[in-house]
């Protein structure tokens, strides 16, 4: 019985989410609006919020790394996205150039707003808060308050195109993808639990161990099924498992990612410990802009427009998938994992929320509880835990 309680506690977040999901399943289907499961929902849910799990990856590291947030970012996604617009649609531009421009930008915005935080000691919410407005009014000024569209096809291919291209052979590439990336997920979690075992550092209990692969093979699984049946694999979610995939490598397994853990811990402690503090926080900025440019990118794409309200709000989401996730507003605590299990929650939320009807203005209302309440939940579990 003590088994099964450590169990919950230690996945409280995770089982949490997978309760919402049957939750709203059983009210979508009894009040007969569809399902929330059905591929092509399924494939609705990972396009509208691949640009949360983007953000929330690049806020988990500046929490991590200073407790702080960027409120910036959704402003930057409209100026990067303002830019992409005007250089491939009125402008013509090659797409690559417009592309490798707008990450540039995005880059450059990162590094100025790391200046000001790392060099100049300026709070990061008085830096972030005027980007907030700065690069609104830039990306109204660049846009001239209208709204750019089409996108030339050839760009749009690189976001929201599916693999394979024929539907017919869809089925059954899909299903060889997913049992490969399960191989390749039993591989890596037992070779980095051995690994760590080798190297005498504390492992969770395996119960809960095997509990966590047996979920995460079962969303596999079933994710894998649900895109079979209806196109194949967006294009968009190769992109989404690739930087989650890097930066969970960056964050475990890397001396940066090490030293952005010190750094949140206690900058003190670090600095004295050889850690350029400045650098790695001027860093973390420069890294959140670099992936608000990817996260317009994607956007432009998904709307296939560039408008000056894009973005609105956008910050919110990404901070609330951090904190639902178990990331510690004082830094120094959180997984990228946990970020996108926070994102996947809002997703959920929202998606489901929307297919029901639900007012936008009780939708915020909801949101705003459910963060709250996911952060008890999980700060009280870790303190049962530790105890």
């Amino acid at each position: 019985m003590s088994q099964i309680f450590d169990i919950l506690k230690r996945n409280s977040l995770l089982i949490a989410l997978v309760v919402v999901m049957v939750l709203f399943e059983i009210t979508i289907r009894a009040t007969n609006h569809g399902s929330m499961f059905s591929p092509s929902n399924f494939t609705n849910i990972i396009s509208q919020n691949s640009y949360v799990i983007i953000l929330a990856v690049g806020m988990l590291f500046c929490i991590i790394g200073c407790g702080n947030v960027d409120l910036s970012v959704g402003s930057i996604v409209a100026l990067v996205g303002a830019i992409a617009g005007v250089m491939m649609v009125n402008w013509e531009s090659n797409i690559y150039l417009a592309i490798a421009t707008c990450l540039i930008v995005g880059v450059l915005i990162g590094a100025w707003q790391g200046f000001w935080i790392a060099y100049v000691r300026i709070p990061a919410f008085i830096v972030t808060l005027a980007g907030m407005m700065l690069f609104r009014g830039m990306a109204l000024l660049v846009l001239d308050g209208l709204t750019i569209s089409p996108f030339p096809p050839e760009y749009l291919r690189y976001f929201t195109s599916f693999i394979p291209k024929s539907r017919a052979d869809a089925f059954g590439l899909t299903l060889i993808i997913t049992l490969i990336l399960c191989a390749g997920y039993i591989i890596a979690v037992l070779y980095s639990r051995f690994n760590k075992i080798k190297k005498h550092y504390e492992v969770e209990p395996f119960t809960s161990f095997i509990f966590k692969i047996v979920i995460v093979l079962v969303a596999l699984l079933g994710s894998g099924l649900l895109l079979a049946n209806n196109k194949g694999i967006p294009v968009i979610l190769i992109l989404l498992a690739a930087i989650v995939m890097f930066y969970s490598f960056v964050a475990n397994n890397t001396v940066s990612g090490r030293r952005l853990y010190a750094l949140g811990g206690n900058e003190k402690a670090a600095k004295l410990s050889g850690v350029n503090t400045n650098f790695m926080l001027f860093l973390t900025y420069v890294n959140m802009g670099f992936l608000s440019a990817v996260a317009a990118l994607v956007c432009v794409a998904r709307f296939n427009s560039a408008a000056p309200t894009e973005g609105n709000g956008y910050e919110l989401d990404a901070i609330g998938a951090c904190f639902i996730g178990g990331a510690s507003a004082y830094g120094g605590v959180g997984t990228v994992g946990g970020a996108v299990i926070g994102a996947v929650f809002m997703g959920v939320l929202n998606n489901g929320m929307s297919i029901l009807g639900i007012d936008a203005n009780w939708q915020k209302t909801v949101k705003g509880m459910v963060l709250l309440l996911a952060v008890v939940i999980d700060v009280l579990s870790k303190k049962r835990v530790k105890a």
